[in-house]
């Protein structure tokens, strides 16, 4: 019998128990209710039990998660507990400041590969990375087993660089581009666009 299909926002809410799970870890919480889970994270209580309810059983009634154990539960649905290989597609500001994030933080998430087609930024170095000419794209990408591109460049080229990673072997694109991008079935895109953010945030000010 086929399992049922996860939900996006199912998938989108892990990562924030996560966040916050981890800053509990931090301070040694050992046990968290999925009230005060709700309560901290402005949600509902019965969302965040039927979430993880769709994994497994990781609560104790009457006593709630054991917070280490629900982290590591967590990272395996995530595919977190293993090196995910990331690659950067433009090396301008963003990528220099998506790079250095990475870099630093404490999970398996990690920017492999940089690249560009600007001849004067080719061969620089971002941190322990050196900036690669695109042409070297789909050969880095087999022998790094990178998964995951990001995009980084202007509008008027991210299709063609989605392209371009799509036919090296690239499974998931974040795009930071504003602009939709057309993919073959099979290929996650997910677009991070500050500026409609930033315009939907404008329509609450009073």
């Amino acid at each position: 019998m086929k399992a049922p299909k996860i939900s996006d926002a199912v998938i989108r809410r892990l990562p924030v128990y996560l966040r916050y799970l981890t800053y509990l870890d931090s301070l040694g919480v050992k046990t968290v209710s999925s009230q005060e889970l709700g309560e901290k994270l402005g949600m509902n209580p019965a969302q965040i039990r039927k979430d993880l309810a769709h994994f497994g059983e990781f609560g104790c009634k009457g006593v709630g998660y054991d917070v280490p154990y629900l982290i590591e539960k967590i990272r395996q649905i995530l595919k977190l507990d293993r090196p995910i290989p990331l690659c950067l597609v433009g090396a301008g500001h963003l990528g220099h400041a998506l790079c250095h994030y990475t870099m630093y933080r404490q999970d398996n998430l990690r920017i492999v590969a940089v690249f560009d087609n600007d001849p004067a930024k080719i061969g620089r170095e971002i941190g322990v990375l050196r900036i690669q000419p695109i042409e070297e794209l789909p050969d880095t990408v087999k022998a790094k087993g990178i998964r995951i591109g990001i995009i980084a460049v202007p509008a008027d080229a991210a299709q063609r660089v989605a392209d371009l990673l799509v036919e090296a072997g690239i499974e998931a694109i974040l795009n930071f581009a504003p602009v939709n991008l057309r993919v073959k079935e099979g290929v996650r895109v997910h677009h991070a666009d500050v500026t409609l953010e930033l315009h939907s945030l404008a329509y609450y000010l009073p």
